[in-house]
């Protein structure tokens, strides 16, 4: 046996390699995540021990190179890294405080938060760490959280407490959040203080709370009585279109109900060659009961001239704003419709116009496009 045949024989001998593992499908866990790691990156949960660790770090103080200083004497400790990272406040206030102290050995750093309870600032700090709070100390410091939020510029912590106020409004703290929603630019809880503050007036401008805005901003509390007296004609004015609308779609039914009676009939009432039977479905026109009796009365009164009985009177308007509504001449059964159409070309125009805008505002309540009786072509 050669040499060839040696090294053939040999490649023959050696096993083949086990095939390369299949590519494993990802899954659709795993797809999104890598799709949209931004998104995973920017609401990323941490576990509660990882939050718990940073607690941790900022309740011990371990390696901690800053120093906050509070009102009545109280200090903290945290750690400028974090702080920086957390508010661009701090961020450049650090930096400031860094350079002016490059040179000096065994100084450390320490910045002043006053005006606010020690207590809020220590919430304030350790939700820089674990983004956490409890719900007690948001009650009691919420105020306090949100100035601190609006002026370290803490985004994510003042959306919280905008929110968590708003849930906590009430008769008794609404000027006071009000008033500090103005200082920190927070445009919606304003704005629902605003509307709080006005419908429930009376029982706002008798607290301590509106007492003191009367003396510290009485220019913020002029603005009040202000709004207060432009919502209340606003109100009126809603509640005069609310009430002239009512007429107007009253007016309409009317109209509805005229067309019914004299092409229909309704119940006892109709056409002179209608029969009418004993034993009709219910009406479902609202106003044909007091037009029924309103044509009974028409029919038999002695004074029906113009002018004269106040209701036939009424009855007269009726047929005259049913001949301007009429858009079928041709076929309609109302009596004296065809009459009114002539009588309009003689009237002067002031009047032409009053009942051209009484028309138009009768059809638009209904929003309808007119069809089968009524329409604007008519006016």
């Amino acid at each position: 046996m050669n040499r060839k045949d040696e090294e053939s024989l040999r490649v023959r001998s050696v096993p083949n390699p086990p095939p390369l593992p299949v590519a494993l499908t990802r899954s659709r866990q795993e797809s999104t995540f890598v799709a949209r790691k931004s998104a995973v990156r920017k609401y990323c949960c941490a576990p509660t021990a990882t939050k718990n660790t940073w607690d941790c770090l900022f309740d011990e103080g371990y390696r901690a190179d800053i120093s906050i200083n509070t009102d009545s004497g109280g200090i903290l400790y945290a750690h400028a890294s974090i702080l920086g990272v957390n508010s661009p406040v701090f961020k450049s206030m650090l930096s400031l405080k860094e350079s002016r102290a490059r040179g000096r050995s065994g100084h450390q750093n320490s910045i002043s938060i006053s005006g606010v309870p020690p207590e809020a600032v220590q919430v304030f700090i350790r939700f820089l760490y674990s983004s956490r709070y409890e719900e007690e100390k948001m009650k009691e410091h919420g105020l306090s959280l949100l100035v601190l939020s609006h002026a370290y510029a803490v985004v994510h912590l003042k959306r919280e407490c905008e929110w968590q106020l708003e849930q906590r409004l009430n008769v008794e703290n609404v000027v006071d959040i009000f008033q500090l929603a103005l200082l920190c630019d927070a445009p919606r809880l304003s704005l629902l203080c605003h509307r709080f503050m006005l419908k429930n007036f009376k029982p706002v401008s008798a607290t301590e709370g509106w007492k003191a805005m009367k003396q510290s901003h009485p220019v913020l509390e002029k603005q009040m009585l202000k709004s207060v007296i432009d919502e209340d004609i606003r109100e009126k004015e809603r509640s005069r279109k609310n009430n002239e609308r009512k007429i107007y779609v009253q007016l309409y039914e009317a109209m509805e109900a005229l067309v019914h009676i004299c092409k229909d009939g309704c119940r006892t009432i109709g056409p002179h060659d209608k029969v009418l039977k004993e034993d009709q479905e219910p009406c479902h026109y609202a106003a044909c009961k007091g037009l029924e009796s309103l044509i009974r009365h028409f029919a038999g009164c002695k004074l029906r001239v113009p002018g004269g009985c106040i209701h036939c009177k009424r009855m007269w308007q009726i047929l005259e704003l049913h001949s301007r509504l009429c858009a079928n001449l041709d076929v309609c059964r109302v009596p004296l419709c065809r009459n009114f159409k002539q009588k309009r070309r003689k009237q002067n125009k002031k009047d032409e116009m009053k009942w051209r805008i009484l028309v138009r505002k009768i059809v638009r309540s209904k929003s309808i496009s007119g069809a089968p009786f009524f329409s604007f072509e008519s006016t």
